[in-house]
């Protein structure tokens, strides 16, 4: 009965003692519980709703949905999160029936096209424009 006491007593120290975890950038850091500041939700049921959580560590999310008109739901919203640096990321997206896109400096781009390729595109649509066609 004692080892089992003492078994019990040693495995409740341990869940108690603070959790070490390593980042991305392989810092040691603590664990500690992160305060929500608000968590709003509402559901009309009829495909309407609402929606607002932000996190005392930065972390910010909102949405907003109504029906659409093939079935679908449009929403539209933003998310935002610290980064490393202390920076603060954010993506604002809408999706409907067309599909999801979303906005952000972070998101990448494809590199503008150089001059002499759009002078081509350019020519390509006047030579279109005339009737010319390439076989």
């Amino acid at each position: 009965m004692q080892q089992i006491v003492l078994l019990a007593c040693l495995a409740a120290v341990a869940v108690a003692a603070p959790q070490q975890f390593v980042n991305d950038f392989d810092q040691p850091e603590i664990r500690r519980p992160i305060a929500i500041l608000r968590d709003e939700r509402t559901d009309n049921g009829d495909g309407n709703f609402n929606y607002l959580f932000e996190a005392e560590n930065g972390i910010f999310m909102n949405a907003v949905g109504t029906p659409g008109s093939k079935g679908q739901s449009n929403i539209q919203g933003s998310y935002r999160f610290p980064l490393p640096d202390g920076t603060i990321a954010e993506v604002r997206y809408f999706a409907d029936e067309n599909g999801y896109v979303a906005e952000s400096p972070l998101i990448p781009t494809p590199h503008p096209l150089p001059a002499h390729a759009i002078e081509q595109i350019r020519i390509a649509e006047e030579q279109r424009a005339q009737g010319i066609t390439f076989q």
